[in-house]
């Protein structure tokens, strides 16, 4: 398998927020250029060089990253988009830019060459009972009682084949009611909204806080032939904007957020107004050694665990909003 390097420019401070960040996305292996570590390995009194070579001085002022390699399939895709997701918004998190510009580029390859590689790999799939998902590419013959799933990525994250997505939809089928309203916080593109509907929603809410992917969630609504009346796709952080929050409105039937165990946490004191009383939460995207935390960051907000969904190393749950 063919793998892409991708460098992620950050600053000294931020070098422990990225790697966190990394680490939640399911990234474990990454290198580190600080330059700030280097000027500490040459002021150190304890070593005395009499030698050290012009590539390793170069780094003395070198922008500081952290690399890492992601195979060039569409779980690779998935995890580039989604960490750009993250980046832009920890960058909308630090206005005063302390962690550096939080921008990310590919080594070797060309921006289309990886939009258009990963593409042999992603094949029309079976998810849950009653979904097949399929890029715009490739065609099905025969989908018998399955409902057909139309997504095209672009650069936004969720093509179904990365297990967060999968855990839930399968989790949103089975807890969505015909004629149901749902939100999607953190949409990328579209997928679990898009399908909601398919499945039987009234209609869907899309929020994310990157304009590329609203914009691509809006044009697979489209693709999949749901009226505009019953998908809206808005741009922005329902963290720190209470007039987004207004503009969303609350008495969702459903709100699911396939995002990463922090923004997760720091979303769960919003949940509660924006599903109805007895309405249902779906979350994914947690990293299984960060479940506990987020289950219980989300119990502590008036939220009763249902389930608990695994899929190798990423966890899913589906709560319902407790009546006070």
């Amino acid at each position: 398998m063919d793998w892409t390097e991708v460098s992620v420019f950050t600053s000294s401070d931020g070098v422990d927020i990225v790697c966190g960040l990394l680490m939640g996305i399911g990234i474990n292996g990454f290198a580190i250029k600080d330059s700030r570590d280097f000027e500490e390995f040459l002021t150190n009194k304890e070593i005395n060089w009499d030698y050290i070579d012009d590539d390793l001085m170069g780094l003395k002022n070198c922008e500081t990253t952290v690399t890492v390699y992601l195979p060039g399939n569409s779980q690779g895709a998935d995890m580039l988009s989604m960490l750009r997701q993250e980046l832009a918004g920890l960058k909308q998190r630090d206005p005063d830019g302390r962690f550096g510009r939080l921008e990310c580029e590919l080594a070797s390859v060309r921006e289309e060459d990886w939009a258009n590689n990963w593409k042999q790999y992603f094949k029309p799939m079976r998810v849950g009972k009653k979904l097949l998902i399929k890029p715009s590419w490739e065609t099905v013959s025969d989908s018998g009682d399955l409902v057909v799933l139309e997504i095209d990525p672009a650069s936004s994250f969720g093509t179904g084949q990365h297990n967060t997505t999968r855990l839930c939809l399968e989790l949103i089928e089975k807890y969505l009611v015909k004629g149901d309203r749902l939100l999607d916080l953190g949409c990328g593109s579209g997928i679990l909204s898009v399908g909601a509907v398919l499945l039987g929603a009234e209609s869907a809410t899309a929020v994310d806080i990157d304009r590329n992917s609203v914009d691509i969630a809006a044009s697979n609504a489209g693709s999949n032939h749901i009226p505009e009346n019953r998908y809206k796709a808005l741009c922005g952080n329902v963290i720190n904007d209470p007039a987004l929050r207004k503009e969303i409105g609350g008495e969702y039937d459903v709100v699911c957020a396939n995002i990463v165990a922090d923004v997760l946490k720091a979303m769960s004191p919003y949940f509660g107004e924006f599903v109805k009383k007895d309405g249902v939460l779906v979350v994914s995207g947690i990293i299984d050694s960060r479940k506990e935390e987020v289950i219980g960051a989300i119990g502590e907000q008036g939220f009763e665990l249902l389930e608990i969904s695994q899929l190798e190393d990423w966890t899913a749950a589906s709560f319902r909003r407790r009546r006070p």
